[in-house]
């Protein structure tokens, strides 16, 4: 008999079928949709495309493959911002509510279809007379205010791509960003608040512009957010408000091809330079707005929708400004930071503007399970009725904790796996449909063919592999922007014929598919492979663990070892039996193998601004490194500790 795997150890039987309230009254609430989609998944995305989306000129084709290159919906025109808006507007529902907007220190805005319609239209006629043109590439560098959505649809408007980067990135990163896109303007804030006090944004445009260092760009426009003392390069910026008050309200949308440029969002490279992936209009535009609707069982006339991210990273883009403004919903979107100024912020933000779906990060989960659900019964959250996760694998216990504490133990939890490539989800239950495990995205959403392979590239049908797609979808990444090799290589030469962008997965016997994580991510223990994502399930299994961080050391012995980095619960305490515990634990639920060779008790994690643990610090540390760049983690100061911590752990 072989030894057992990890796989043999980590099991989980509890199922959720949707409330049979909830799935009377669903949009999707049986097979029907994979159904059709199995039979001609071309024809199932034509019925979308057409039902979801306004065309000013049909498309004669669904699709044109030439693996890896697609395109979707050929001959088709349309314009985004008029399908956001206009439209909307067409159909009487101008005075319908698009954003609750609220800003960190509490101020509000309430913006209707009718007066964002207005605020784009202007502010198209402020690029237009900056000179920019159909075709041309300008980036964004902004806060979570309502003008960042009005740039990136102003953009759709007339034509140019938009490139937004996160407001927590360096100068460094704008200079990468607008070098690469040759943007030719930036739309930037004089900072945006955090934590109780402006965070500088203009500065830092500044110091990218310094010294010519991104020549492409004329104009940087300048939105007065904090009041803050800014510099103003004369002939070069301008501010928003004085460009606005002078703009006029009326610009006609500039058709666009459905294969045209929307947009360019760079992801990070590993050795690289940071890589633009390319998203397109008419496809893109057709599974956001499928997505949206049906894996949230949008009721658009009576929801309110939050997706609490940021607009700086993809779900933004899809599931905060293109797929809710084309499906016409109202949508929340929030300034800040979910602890200021208390804890409770985003329950208090959720009740009061009667959030019926809440979309959110596991790593975000996690911190409110820490802080504890105390903040949470403070609040009536009754009027949720779908809960979803997206980022990166949820783990069982998180699941069960968003469940209970969150959705009441009625709501439908949504697992989304997606990419920055894939432009929008590509596996998910739906709600009113699909029989949930905690911690299992279920499968592929109707439409999307997802397929385990093994290292030979076969078919696997249960246990692990890596997690491919096997056919073309429609709102595909069309590149690597200036850089078509890169792109084959990235993607489709590891598996050829299938997309593969570096997921592990598994697939267990009742057909629910596991995403794992990044294959690099999967550590290899005495010949054993083992995923971070399982091992860090089982610490966070622990009565005494919030949350927790696995990555694997060198070892001489044993090729790799397991070292866990672990926040505990409000009311417990460390110590070294504390932490011999916890790593016991893990081997109680997965198995001897599994066991960390330590584990660190720690009081955070390395995050980012954007609530990503940097695993490669803690691989620093465990490996005793020099630290690599730490300029995009929210504190630094973390990182200090932990090696402190973990210094006194091996003495130990």
């Amino acid at each position: 008999m072989s030894e057992p795997t990890i796989e043999d150890y980590y099991v989980e039987d509890r199922t959720f079928a949707p409330p049979a309230d909830f799935a009377a009254s669903a949009l999707c609430c049986d097979q029907s949709l994979w159904d059709e989609a199995n039979a001609d998944f071309e024809a199932f995305w034509a019925r979308q495309a057409r039902e979801l989306v306004t065309w000013s000129k049909d498309f004669h084709t669904t699709l044109e493959w030439d693996l890896p290159n697609a395109k979707w919906f050929v001959g088709g025109q349309l314009n985004i911002s008029e399908n956001c808006l206009d439209r909307h507007i067409a159909a009487g529902k101008g005075d319908r509510v698009a954003y609750h907007w609220e800003g960190e220190p509490g101020d509000t805005r309430t913006i209707t279809y009718a007066e964002l319609h207005e605020e784009v239209c202007k502010f198209a006629n402020v690029l237009k007379g900056l000179g920019l043109k159909k075709g041309d590439r300008i980036a964004i560098y902004m806060p979570m205010i309502p003008e960042l959505a009005i740039t990136m649809l102003a953009c759709t408007r007339i034509g140019v791509a938009h490139s937004v980067i996160f407001g927590g990135f360096s100068p460094d990163a704008i200079v990468d960003r607008c070098v690469d896109a040759e943007a030719r303007a930036i739309v930037t804030a004089d900072a945006g608040f955090r934590r109780g006090a402006p965070s500088a944004l203009k500065v830092n445009v500044d110091t990218a512009l310094d010294d010519n260092k991104a020549p492409s760009v004329e104009h940087v426009v300048v939105v007065n957010r904090c009041d803050t003392d800014v510099t103003m390069a004369e002939g070069r910026d301008i501010w928003w408000h004085e460009a606005m008050a002078e703009a006029s309200a009326d610009c006609a949308p500039e058709p666009m091809d459905s294969e045209d440029l929307l947009y360019l969002l760079y992801t990070s490279g590993t050795t690289a330079k940071p890589k633009g992936i390319m998203h397109t209009t008419g496809g893109y535009l057709t599974q956001v707005a499928f997505t949206h609707k049906y894996v949230f069982d949008l009721q658009p006339d009576t929801d309110v929708y939050w997706c609490a991210a940021d607009i700086g990273w993809v779900t933004g883009h899809s599931y905060i400004v293109y797929g809710p403004l084309t499906n016409g919903c109202t949508s929340v979107m929030y300034e800040g930071t979910p602890d200021t100024p208390a804890r409770d912020r985003l329950w208090d933000i959720a009740e009061r503007y009667g959030v019926t779906q809440l979309y959110t990060a596991p790593t975000a989960i996690r911190t409110f399970m820490k802080w504890g659900h105390e903040e949470v019964a403070k609040h009536d959250l009754s009027k949720l009725r779908v809960l979803g996760t997206v980022g990166e694998p949820i783990n069982p216990e998180a699941w069960m904790w968003y469940h209970e504490h969150i959705g009441g133990g009625n709501t439908p939890i949504v697992d989304t796996w997606w990419q920055t490539e894939t432009g929008g989800h590509m596996i998910s239950p739906l709600p009113g449909a699909s029989t949930t495990k905690p911690g299992s995205a279920n499968g592929a959403i109707p439409g999307v063919f997802a397929e385990l392979v093994d290292d030979n590239g076969n078919v696997v049908t249960e246990g692990g592999g890596y997690l491919t797609i096997a056919k073309p979808w429609p709102s595909m990444l069309r590149g690597i922007w200036g850089d078509p090799e890169r792109f084959h290589e990235t993607y489709w030469s590891r598996f050829p014929g299938r997309y593969f962008a570096g997921d592990g997965a598994k697939i267990d016997n009742g057909g629910y598919l596991w995403v794992l994580g990044r294959v690099d991510d999967v550590m290899n223990i005495s010949g054993h492979r083992i995923s971070t994502a399982e091992v860090e399930s089982a610490l966070v299994d622990h009565q005494a663990v919030a949350e927790a961080a696995v990555v694997g050391a060198t070892d001489d012995t044993t090729g790799q070892a397991i070292v866990g980095y672990v926040i505990l619960r409000g009311t417990h305490e460390a110590s070294d039996e504390l932490g011999e515990e916890i790593r016991q634990h893990v081997a109680t639920k997965l198995g001897a193998i599994a066991r960390p060779r330590a584990v660190v008790l720690v009081p955070d994690l390395p995050k980012t601004r954007s609530g990503k643990i940097m695993r490669r610090l803690l691989r620093d540390v465990a490996e005793g490194r020099v630290l690599g760049d730490t300029t995009t983690l929210a504190d630094e100061s973390v990182v200090e500790e932990i090696k402190t911590r973990a210094a006194a752990s091996d003495e130990d």
